[in-house]
């Protein structure tokens, strides 16, 4: 018989906060993350702006040695799991260790490193003088393991990467792993630290990203007929998932219940989405008739919206052929217009967002869309600007990545 899986804990490092709370009340307050690109010279490039995380001293919570073997995404991913940890309560100390894992998602893992070794080579003269750290501080999977050694979780670890569907991921294999019993909690997420020459760079020269330097914060601004391209985001989000009878047990607080998950192939483009949306359309079907809904039963959609013309659109397409053109009281957000799009983060501080609305029945508002696109179908309720209150039972998280990766979870308010 598969087991319950619930959220228990929650932990964030965004562009628009540092903590859960920061975090959750500039999101509903509709704050922008975005500005012009501090962490290194970006006056030449296409893109010169980002929703950078700020204020952010590794050294507040890591020791000199963590501090000095750690890529700043795997230091993203250490401090919101600790926050996720202690906000779930749970005594690790009264549990076997074999029973806490971690499985947690990293698109480009340890990019700054990557740079920063390769073009300290480069300066050499072709003398060899990489750091000892080179290597385990970039590898995609050293944030799953680093959590892991620094608490003693000896359960089941590991990294997903399926580009920005890659935090979904990690948290449908977290909850399908507690369902079949092979652990009791498993912590799970996503972070990303990819504001990096190669990376702005590299998303520059594909006229992915915006280009409006001169006014970052109105940059990202899914379904208005004016967006020009995503904005790159950085950070981290993490989730405790436990098994139901586990928490309730222990008298654990609990945000909501996971009820539904699906994965999906677009089969399709190396970086553009069906234009139908056929693989989105079908991952949502597939998580809904896993958590027992129909569309329709769904009260507040996260979509994965980044601002790009084809993108937008292409999900729009997918929504609507679940809905039809049926009069919907769901809502519609799309907070990448505040946080930017962290990539392989971006699922996991979506579906904390997710989690705090049906906490707070409270939606957040989708900023900066002041003309729709005519092509949005008239009976999807997007919110705009200003935060709302809403009753909010069930939420889901739409992900989508290059490579065609479509991923989708839901939430249910218990």
């Amino acid at each position: 018989m598969l087991k319950r899986v619930v959220v228990t804990g929650l932990g964030a490092v965004t562009p628009l906060g540092n903590d859960i709370k920061s975090f959750w009340q500039n999101a509903v307050a509709g704050k922008s993350g975005a500005a012009i690109i501090t962490k290194f010279d970006a006056s030449l490039f296409r893109t010169q702006f980002a929703c950078e995380v700020k204020g952010f001293n590794p050294a507040d919570f890591l020791d000199r040695a963590d501090v000095k073997r750690t890529d700043s995404f795997t230091q993203y991913a250490i401090v919101a799991s600790d926050e996720a940890i202690k906000d779930s309560g749970f005594d690790f100390e009264k549990m076997d260790p074999f029973d806490v894992g971690v499985i947690w998602g990293s698109g480009q893992g340890g990019m700054e490193t990557f740079e920063e070794q390769v073009s300290e080579y480069a300066r050499g003269n072709g003398q060899p003088r990489y750091s000892p750290f080179f290597v385990p501080k970039f590898l995609t999977n050293m944030a799953s393991g680093m959590i892991s050694i620094r608490n003693g979780y000896m359960g089941i670890n590991y990294t997903a990467v399926s580009a920005c569907a890659t935090s979904n991921t990690a948290i449908m294999d977290a909850y399908n792993y507690i369902r079949l019993g092979k652990a009791k909690i498993i912590i799970s997420g996503g972070s990303e630290a990819t504001i990096t020459p190669a990376s702005i760079g590299g998303f520059s020269a594909m006229k992915a990203m915006s280009a409006r330097n001169d006014d970052p914060q109105r940059a990202s601004r899914p379904f208005d007929v004016y967006r020009d391209g995503f904005v790159m985001g950085e950070g981290s989000g993490a989730l405790v998932l436990e098994e139901y009878e586990h928490a309730v047990k222990r008298g654990a607080k609990i945000y909501a219940e996971v009820t539904g998950a699906s994965m999906t192939a677009d089969a399709y483009h190396m970086t553009s989405t069906h234009p139908e949306g056929k693989g989105a359309a079908k991952a949502m079907e597939l998580a809904l008739n896993e958590a027992g809904i129909t569309i329709n039963q769904v009260d507040y959609l996260n979509m994965h919206a980044t601002s790009t013309p084809v993108g937008d659109l292409s999900e729009l397409k997918a929504v609507h052929a679940l809905t039809g053109d049926e009069k919907l009281t769901m809502k519609i957000g799309a907070t990448k217009s505040m946080t930017g799009h962290l990539l392989g983060a971006a699922g996991a501080i979506e579906a904390i967002i997710c989690l705090m609305a049906i906490k707070d029945q409270v939606l957040p508002p989708t900023i900066n869309t002041e003309t729709l696109d005519p092509a949005v179908p008239a009976n999807l309720n997007i919110v705009r600007g200003k935060a709302i209150e809403h009753k909010v039972n069930v939420a889901m998280s739409n992900t989508f990545g290059f490579g065609g990766h479509n991923g989708i979870v839901v939430f249910k308010k218990i």
